[in-house]
């Protein structure tokens, strides 16, 4: 009895010592689009753990990577990337010299109403913002723009285009935008955003992936899709604080394997004629 008491002990130990799986916490646009619905029984069954996925904006993901609730973000804003690691809360990926790991990319786009009122289409990036905020300050019952709001990578993206415009955009945006009621902070994950900004007929910013995926139950259409201030960089980072580094450090090798970057390469070509992301390409990913 006291041999079998001493294994039952043993085995609790083991298993609540052991870490349950690996805890991931990724961007809403690389959730929303299923590319982790494809990554994720790959994993699963190449490294025999269970992938738990978590979809917050890059504030939250970076947060709870903090706070040790997960194990590896995988997140798409480099100023806040940046900061955590300075903080302190990142470990180097194992044969990248570096705790912030590239692994896939795609663009911003400004999307909107086919009628376009604002008549941004064509425009850069910073002169479509400057139109919709003008036109939104005269007739905000006809031109509106919905904003994640979130301080999501997508949010922070925003947040640059509107200073590359020559906005403070707390007072001027935050601020009188919203005072004016055209422009809108929704809170939400890309999706979510997405709906709500076809519900009103206005503009966003979204990623080109998660705007494929749900183009076809949209009523709005891709309207400024070209100037380097879009580019959009998915990284992947190992947090300090976490429960299973070795497992983590087999993700960011995954995720950046030749086999996964083809899989990259050609997801979601056979549903929308073009890729929903790229695979890293290290004269663009920085």
């Amino acid at each position: 009895m006291a041999v079998i008491a001493v294994a039952i002990i043993v085995s609790v130990i083991v298993a609540t010592s052991a870490p349950a799986g690996l805890r991931v916490a990724t961007t809403t646009s690389l959730y929303d689009t299923e590319l982790w619905d494809a990554l994720e029984p790959i994993f699963e069954q190449g490294y025999g753990v269970d992938l738990q996925i978590t979809a917050k904006g890059t504030d939250m993901a970076l947060e709870l990577g903090q706070r040790g609730d997960v194990d590896v973000v995988t997140v798409h804003n480099p100023l806040q990337e940046a900061a955590f690691i300075a903080s302190g809360y990142a470990v180097e990926a194992e044969g990248y010299g570096a705790e912030r790991v590239p692994w896939a990319y795609n663009y911003f786009i400004i999307i909107g109403p086919e009628a376009d009122p604002a008549g941004i289409s064509g425009l850069t990036p910073e002169e479509a913002f400057q139109r919709i905020q003008q036109v939104g300050e005269d007739d905000p019952g006809t031109v509106k723009f919905v904003s994640r709001g979130d301080n999501s990578g997508t949010h922070g993206k925003e947040k640059a285009v509107w200073a590359a415009a020559c906005y403070n955009y707390t007072a001027d945006i935050q601020g009188d935008g919203a005072d004016a009621g055209w422009y809108i902070e929704a809170g939400t994950g890309m999706g979510a955003t997405l709906n709500i900004a076809n519900e009103l007929m206005a503009y966003t910013l979204t990623d080109k992936g998660t705007f494929l995926a749900y183009q076809g139950d949209l009523d709005l259409a891709s309207l400024v899709d070209t100037g380097d201030i879009l580019l959009n960089v998915y990284s992947v980072i190992i947090c300090k604080n976490g429960v299973n580094p070795e497992m983590a450090q087999n993700l960011v090798a995954f995720l950046r394997a030749p086999e996964i970057q083809a899989l990259i390469a050609g997801f979601g070509v056979p549903d929308y004629g073009e890729p929903l992301f790229y695979p890293y390409d290290p004269e663009i990913c920085q």
